[in-house]
């Protein structure tokens, strides 16, 4: 499940993830925050916390996540992904040489630093 983050300036888009991600809830959550936050900027900005209670994603929304990053493509300028989750680490990792955007992982200890970083600059 997808659940919008509070506390953000309007430009980011911020998701936490618990349980099981799906598709529907990046179609209901995400994808829709995405589209209001460039309707009324420029670049966005994204923070997505995959804390302890994530157990997971489903190719559907692993498609729906790839789709999101390439429709915009150079229209991202931050991107802080929150996880102590190794294989999301390395994937985020790997897959953000090919981003036009700042991308940067950050353990859930620093959660408070990703927040700040993604919102500032």
């Amino acid at each position: 499940m997808l659940e919008l983050a509070q506390g953000f300036p309007e430009n980011v888009a911020a998701v936490v993830a618990r349980g099981q991600v799906t598709r529907e809830d990046y179609r209901r959550v995400l994808i829709p925050k995405v589209e209001d936050v460039l309707r009324g900027h420029e670049k966005a900005r994204l923070y997505y916390e995959l804390g302890a209670q994530f157990s997971g994603i489903d190719a559907g929304a692993a498609w729906e996540d790839l789709k999101l990053g390439i429709k915009d493509f150079t229209r991202w300028y931050r991107i802080a992904v929150v996880t102590d989750v190794e294989w999301i680490r390395h994937a985020v990792n790997a897959f953000s040489f090919i981003m036009p955007s700042e991308v940067r992982v950050f353990p859930t200890a620093r959660a408070p630093e990703a927040k700040s970083w993604v919102a500032t600059a």
